[in-house]
């Protein structure tokens, strides 16, 4: 099924890594920072003659010395080593619009997409493999079947990027670009220096989002299947900013700056931070907005922070924030103890086991010689077992972890009690099953009532998940830490239990010691719905090449399925729009677009300046009472209103729409759902278009009073074929708005 590469090519790539580990030391301890400076300006632009002069306001004649990178293809900026006080002068300079510390990000997919009703045998345009989707993750592995050229033509004429240079790795016409970053200059053993993947993570999104057909793909006979991505005929282009030490903000806007100027058409992004940061100061959302005004989508993971409130990382109003939902498939194992009980938990489990094994408590085994004391190994950290009493046995743990203490300390199992919800599994480097809290209480009062206490972890077993779909509880939520009055995320998308290609050097659980080789794995996360929204962004691409990002994100949010907020209370915060639905995304038949125009409106309103906006977009903006608007009037397709008292709701929302689908049309709206005491009404309540491109506008108007916290809604606007559904949310917050504020 898959080309094989010889032991000694692996050796030599191990040989290679090991060679170039180094440890990077600070400067006087100063930290990088990006200074953030707006477009890039008109005409011949020499950044690094421009980005050492401005140092040399600091530095004097040593400037050079403390400059790490400027960005000079999509966007004006660099990256310096400063002190603190070196920092702070660099803030007040009229030229910067935000400085930051370089920090790190965090990566946050057979059947997913036949589960949201898109086969492969949908219709598709030969313009689809003119698309090329920019992957920021932690690179690919070229010789996967999933990336297979066969059948490709040359790479379109509009890209403009390299892929050269490389010991160890080469495109093709699948994967037509390649680029590696590493801001801090060195690499640990683990790492290759190259856009080949050493992670796995990257090569599973890009498969999920482009990769070709594969028959007969699975993990070790579990979800069996042909492999695809949603545009299996798109181009790939790698832009490697993730490692095993995480993704550099530098690294970030690097790949930025030159997915911009390569010529990519969608930009897939499942990388997180660990706070909520406002606009301009985060390398993601600076990134995306210089990307939006290029006419470049980018779609990003949501976070793995949920289910509370305000988790949400990635939130900018001009990318598409994607929410992770399961699939119809779910994967349960059972653990058989001495005294015949046996528990369900969940995980995937490929291992077998035939005989019966000693159960200890990790509590009754500290290593003590490291320092460690029962109440540590009770949680089986790494190096908080001792070996002599847990090796050959199956250790008991009183929470979930990654199984490296046990595989560490010589178990042969692991079970572990843990108080989330069963929503989705995930592989360990040894047997194991992650369990409720009630079936670990029953599980440590057995060991504790006998000195002979044995178990046996089963393999795992595959079973239809008929609740599916839902948002999974770790998806990050709602609302928008930034703009309460725009909704994120936007939309959900497959994330749990997904099959795609995989490194067969990396490990099946991520952890050292795991020595499973594959081809294709599984796994969760809202890094796996973002490249299933990505795919589907990349496919309406393919039909209207010269759609905006705005219209692009606003057929996907119009035409995608309602959720059940029965079954996840965050209701649109945690879903946005609904599920992804690619079939029905090509047609909307209107469209909500926003332009950099829109966007700089909307940041006026926000408080920016003109001067920090003509910085940012390279534009003589000038922000008054005429040019200053609301959040509700971002011409978004959703619409979100925040209030502080159930019994006094009021807004206004002010929207235009496009007619993308039948030249003569007449649309009426309904609004569903509201609950009684709430009133919203549509002016004019009827739009007739004559022509396509045709440009209508209206007024949402939403009075009256709520018993719940959140209240949600639906407006469709309906000419007989289409039905262009945007969500209406009312949020009241207990506290002050500034209890879910960004930093």
């Amino acid at each position: 099924m898959a080309r094989k590469n010889s032991f000694l090519w692996f050796v030599l790539l191990g040989l290679i890594c090991s060679l170039v580990g180094t440890a990077a030391a600070d400067d006087d301890g100063r930290k990088e920072y990006i200074v953030y400076m707006g477009a890039k300006p008109p005409g011949d632009f020499l950044a690094y003659d421009t980005h050492t002069n401005i140092l040399q306001e600091i530095f004097g004649s040593k400037a050079s010395t403390f400059l790490v990178h400027s960005y000079e293809r999509s966007f004006n900026g660099f990256v310096a080593k400063l002190t603190q006080e070196e920092m702070q002068l660099m803030k007040g300079l009229d030229k910067v619009v935000t400085i930051f510390p370089n920090e790190k990000k965090h990566l946050l997919t057979t059947k997913s997409w036949d589960y949201v009703g898109f086969p492969h045998q949908v219709k598709r345009t030969s313009i689809e493999s003119d698309v090329i989707i920019g992957v920021f993750d932690s690179g690919i592995w070229p010789e996967s079947d999933s990336f297979d050229d066969k059948g490709f033509g040359p790479p379109p004429s509009k890209w403009m990027g390299s892929c050269h240079g490389f010991s160890n790795f080469t495109c093709n016409n699948k994967i037509i670009g390649a680029r590696y970053y590493r801001s801090f200059g060195h690499f640990t053993h683990e790492d290759m220096p190259s856009p080949r993947d050493s992670e796995g993570h990257g090569t599973h999104t890009a498969s999920t989002a482009a990769g070709g057909l594969v028959n007969m793909a699975s993990l070790m006979g579990y979800a069996s299947g042909t492999a695809r991505g949603g545009v299996p005929s798109a181009r790939i282009a790698v832009y490697k900013i993730c490692w095993s030490d995480g993704c550099n903000d530098a690294d970030i806007l690097r790949a930025f700056d030159d997915a911009i100027a390569d010529g990519v058409d969608i930009i897939s992004l499942s990388v997180g931070g660990k706070t909520s940061k406002d606009y301009f100061a985060d390398s993601i959302a600076i990134g995306a907005f210089h990307a939006m005004k290029n006419g470049i989508l980018t779609s990003n993971a949501a976070g793995n922070d949920g289910p509370n409130l305000a988790t949400i990382r990635n939130f900018s109003p001009w990318s598409l924030s994607v929410a992770a939902t399961t699939i119809d498939r779910k994967f349960v194992t059972k653990a058989q103890l001495g005294g015949s009980d046996v528990y369900e938990g969940v995980s995937i489990n490929t291992f077998e086991q035939n005989d019966m094994y000693p159960l200890i408590d990790g509590g009754d085994a500290p290593n003590t010689a490291g320092g460690f004391t029962s109440r540590e190994s009770r949680s089986c950290l790494p190096k908080s077992l001792n070996p002599e009493l847990v090796k050959g046995k199956i250790v008991f743990c009183n929470r979930e972890t990654s199984g490296e203490g046990a595989l560490l300390a010589g178990a042969v199992g692991t079970l572990m009690e843990d108080t989330r919800p069963q929503d989705s599994s995930r592989s360990y480097p040894l047997p194991a099953s992650r369990l409720s809290a009630q079936h670990g209480n029953n599980i440590y009062n057995y060991i504790s009532s006998t000195s002979n206490a044995t178990a046996s972890i089963l393999k795992s077993t595959e079973v239809n998940d008929t609740t599916a779909p839902y948002v999974v509880s770790f998806s990050s939520r709602g609302p928008n830490p930034a703009t309460f009055d725009i909704l994120k995320p936007d939309i959900a998308a497959p994330g749990v239990h997904i099959l795609a290609a995989w490194p067969p050097i990396c490990p099946v659980s991520g952890v050292k010691g795991d020595s499973r080789s594959v081809l294709y794995n599984i796994i969760s996360g809202t890094s796996t719905a973002c490249p299933h929204a990505t795919g589907a962004a990349a496919y309406v691409k393919s039909f209207h090449p010269t759609w905006s990002p705005g219209a692009i994100k606003s057929a996907l949010m119009t035409t995608a399925t309602p959720m059940n907020a029965e079954k996840n209370p965050e209701a649109e915060f945690a879903y946005g729009a609904g599920n992804i639905n690619p079939t029905k995304s090509v047609d909307p038949g209107l469209v909500y677009d926003a332009d950099v125009t829109d966007y700089i409106k909307f940041l006026c309103g926000r408080g920016y300046s003109s001067g920090a906006l003509q910085l940012i977009t390279g534009e003589n903006v000038v922000c008054s009472a005429a040019t200053s608007g609301t959040a509700r009037n971002l011409n978004y397709p959703s619409f979100t209103l925040i209030s502080s008292d159930k019994k006094v709701i009021t807004g206004m929302f002010n929207r235009t729409a496009t007619n993308v689908g039948s030249a003569e049309s007449t649309y009426k709206a309904t609004v569903s759902g509201a609950p009684e005491g709430l009133a919203i009404q549509v002016v004019p309540d009827t739009l007739s278009f004559t022509s396509l491109g045709q440009k209508l506008s209206f007024v949402l108007q939403v009075e009256g009073r709520v018993e719940e916290s959140i209240v949600s809604a639906s407006l469709v606007w309906n000419d007989g074929v289409h039905q262009v559904r945007s969500p209406i949310v009312v949020l009241v917050l207990a506290c002050k708005i500034k209890c879910y504020h960004v930093k």
